[in-house]
């Protein structure tokens, strides 16, 4: 039974950026969480950040996690698999 509950949670998380800052002067954590909450909702582990307003733009995350996380079937959204692209 646990088994089966652990395999539901990791069937449904996802790789995705958060919001956070302040109006106008955005940073995003780069977080793991269930596909089914908010864009800011809570979440599971947070794996790296990300500062658009930095110069050059700061990428930062820690690529064991992200693995892990991959490994136990979570999906990455469009812009933390660019990103993750562009820091390796």
């Amino acid at each position: 039974m646990e088994n089966l509950q652990q395999m539901k949670r990791n069937a449904m998380t996802i790789v995705r950026l958060t919001r956070s800052g302040r109006k106008k002067k955005p940073f995003y954590r780069i977080v793991v969480t269930d596909s089914r909450k908010r864009r800011d909702g809570g979440w599971i582990e947070s794996i790296g950040y990300y500062n658009p307003l930095a110069s050059p733009k700061v990428v930062q995350i820690d690529h064991a996690r992200l693995d892990y996380w991959k490994s136990v079937g979570a999906k990455m959204s469009e812009r933390v698999e660019k990103l993750s692209k562009q820091q390796a």
